[in-house]
């Protein structure tokens, strides 16, 4: 091989070996992080997706997946924030019904992943269970590049608290939730078809006045989440029917309005055609139990 071949290949080896050093990332990173585009892709047709047992039996691998990008490249944010959101809808839609403790385990491990990512954006886990001021002030100075980590750590640690009620400790943790959850709303309101207010309709509605409960905000908030959705995202109603009107008492309203979840055409927006066979479901499901629920 010719000598200048040979110095040519020795220098191209030299330069990348020193880009990997400056860059800070070991081949295996570099490998994980290159399969990005194939997560992307993978989630997007896991959104798409109408058949409801096909999803059942397919999210868990695409979950363990991410779980092993992660293992080679533990620091990645978006990945963490994959893993988040997948293990919450996962869970939502074909646990927690089932199984409430292996559905609260499963939200505590989907709250570790969002919390990391939190950690990367900025905001230490520490921080969330340290003093409240500094937590508030800490938050303050998150930007928008944050709110993907504040929206799932608020949401998984949300649900991970309501299956956990009996536990003054968990119950002591809400008002940091609701913090985190209130800095999405002042940085980006649309975020996961306006998520942050469908949060605040549940956490509002959900609860009788005297404990801290408000109908009338609730409903500001689902009807909010309903206009930044375009009324397309199905399970904004049946979230207002389980939470706020069933506490309200409002029998007719409830029927009525998961009535009309059942009868809805399919949506425009192909990237919420789960959420919306998840939301047929749920309507389903609480419309046969609507003689023991009132």
């Amino acid at each position: 091989m010719p000598l200048r071949i040979l110095r040519c290949r020795a220098a191209f080896a030299s330069l990348a070996m020193a880009w990997l050093a400056l860059s800070g990332c070991t081949t295996s990173q570099l490998v994980a992080r290159g399969a990005a585009p194939l997560i992307d892709h993978g989630v997007a047709a896991m959104n798409r997706e109408t058949d409801l047992e096909l999803a059942r039996a397919s999210i868990p691998a695409n979950l363990k997946m991410i779980e092993a990008l992660l293992l080679a490249d533990p620091g990645n944010a978006a990945y963490r924030v994959q893993a988040a959101m997948g293990f919450y809808g996962y869970t939502l839609g074909f646990v927690e019904t089932d199984d409430r403790d292996r559905a609260a385990a499963l939200y505590g491990r989907a709250r570790e992943h969002a919390i990391a990512a939190l950690d990367r954006s900025g905001l230490a886990q520490a921080m969330l269970m340290g003093d409240a001021a500094e937590l508030e002030q800490a938050l303050e100075k998150l930007d928008v590049r944050a709110v993907p980590a504040l929206f799932w750590t608020a949401s998984t640690w949300g649900k991970w608290i309501e299956l956990q009620l009996d536990d003054p400790a968990r119950l002591a943790e809400l008002p940091r939730v609701e913090a985190l959850m209130q800095r999405v709303l002042a940085l980006d309101e649309t975020y996961y078809h306006g998520g942050a207010h469908v949060f605040f309709g549940v956490y509002y509605g959900g609860r009788a006045p005297m404990f801290g409960g408000d109908f009338a905000r609730s409903a500001m908030h689902f009807d909010r989440a309903a206009a930044l959705s375009q009324n397309r995202l199905q399970l904004v109603e049946v979230y207002r029917a389980r939470y706020l009107l069933r506490q309200m008492g409002a029998r007719e309203a409830f029927h009525t309005t998961l009535g009309r979840v059942l009868d809805a055409p399919a949506s425009s927006d192909p990237d919420l055609n789960l959420a919306n066979a998840l939301a047929k479901k749920q309507a389903a499901d609480l419309l046969a139990q609507e003689e023991e629920l009132f």
